[in-house]
């Protein structure tokens, strides 16, 4: 009969610690990193959209203005370097492998922006459809890069609030010595100033 009540004891002491496991706070911090890693996909996801849709749009330009040879060769290479340049969700707490990747995607934003600008000296390629429907893509993408990128910017929020505050913190300190602060996206320098384009 002592056996069955220390059974039940012990039965019920696990029962109870995992309620108060799971209303502390334990899952938190696994969870957030998680969901952090998840949106990081996301971001990659549509960087990766954006590259894939970048030959289709040089070869689209190039048909009509072959003397724009070095813009298009910029963002050629610059698609190049932003393919290059791979952050995996391990990596998202080194601030210099986020800063790298951030930089590389940016130089990618320029050079397309100035291959974007450069169709309005051309009135025959602006009415092509091929064109418009890349223009129209590329746009969209453009959107959903920034809608990922905010998206894990705030998932990235939470999760370092989560290793800060109480009861984060000691869960932090004890289970989850590994785990580290990720890395935000900032604002690349010179980002509150367009693109320069010279015709």
């Amino acid at each position: 009969m002592t056996t069955n009540v220390a059974r039940i004891r012990t039965a019920l002491a696990v029962a109870l610690l995992s309620i108060l496991l799971s209303a502390c706070g334990y899952n938190t911090i696994p969870t957030l990193e998680e969901q952090a890693k998840a949106k990081w996909s996301d971001v990659q996801n549509n960087y990766q959209r954006r590259a894939d849709l970048i030959p289709n749009l040089v070869a689209t330009v190039q048909g009509y203005a072959n003397q724009e040879k070095d813009v298009l060769t910029a963002v050629v290479e610059a698609r190049a370097k932003a393919t290059q340049i791979t952050v995996s969700a391990d990596d998202l707490s080194d601030p210099a492998k986020v800063r790298a990747f951030q930089e590389a995607q940016g130089q990618l934003g320029g050079a397309l922006g100035r291959l974007l600008a450069i169709s309005e000296n051309y009135p025959d390629l602006k009415s092509n459809q091929n064109f418009l429907a890349l223009q129209s893509q590329l746009e969209g993408t453009e959107n959903r890069i920034t809608v990922a990128r905010r998206d894990y910017i705030e998932a990235v929020r939470a999760y370092n609030t989560a290793l800060r505050t109480f009861p984060g913190v000691l869960w932090a300190k004890t289970f989850f010595r590994g785990s580290k602060p990720m890395a935000e996206f900032t604002a690349n320098d010179g980002a509150e100033t367009p693109p320069a384009v010279k015709f």
